[in-house]
């Protein structure tokens, strides 16, 4: 008989979409670290996981607070009350969300960036990232000031759309790579 081991309940919640005026909320500061943000911060780990997808932000699930989750080569990143306190460089590179599923755009972000924020249990952390990483930071603490990638664009002419299928491809990459971020 196979043994009965604890699985925590996965908490994917549904993500709100263009159009959906949550979506434009500002994330509230947190000023208490319970049960509340660590289920917060759980639901969106289980969501963005199960998306599959490289970050996602509060507001994508309907809560204006200032929180958002970075998945990123298999480290977990739980940001609360992040900021960016240094940025060097410009990269230009594709980028989607889980919130305009189906359209990538190029879009220009600071090539690397350092981060201050808290923990689940309101301890200062300390990141710094590149590449993907920077770049999912960025897009994530966007949402958390109620911007998307889409307003860095100087036309909708701009989004490219991709398919569903894994096969497809921009520029030599798999289109489901490209809209990963949250």
């Amino acid at each position: 008989m196979p043994s009965i081991g604890y699985s925590p309940a996965m908490s994917v919640r549904p993500i709100v979409l263009l159009g959906d005026p949550r979506l434009r909320l500002k994330g509230e500061p947190v000023g208490s670290f319970g049960k509340y943000i660590h289920e917060l911060l759980d639901d969106l780990t289980d969501t963005v996981r199960k998306a599959p997808g490289v970050g996602l932000a509060a507001p994508q699930i309907g809560e204006a607070v200032s929180a958002c989750v970075i998945d990123v080569e298999g480290q977990l990143h739980q940001l609360v009350n992040p900021r960016i306190v240094r940025a060097d460089g410009d990269d230009r590179d594709l980028e989607g969300c889980l919130s305009i599923p189906g359209y990538v755009a190029y879009v220009t972000r600071r090539e690397k960036v350092w981060v201050v924020a808290q923990n689940r249990f309101g301890r200062k952390i300390k990141l710094a990232g590149t590449g993907l990483m920077s770049r999912a930071m960025q897009h994530e603490l966007d949402h958390l000031d109620g911007k998307l990638y889409i307003d860095y664009l100087d036309s909708m002419d701009d989004l490219i759309e991709v398919g569903a299928g894994e096969e497809e491809e921009v520029e030599g990459r798999p289109a489901r790579a490209l809209t990963a971020v949250g």
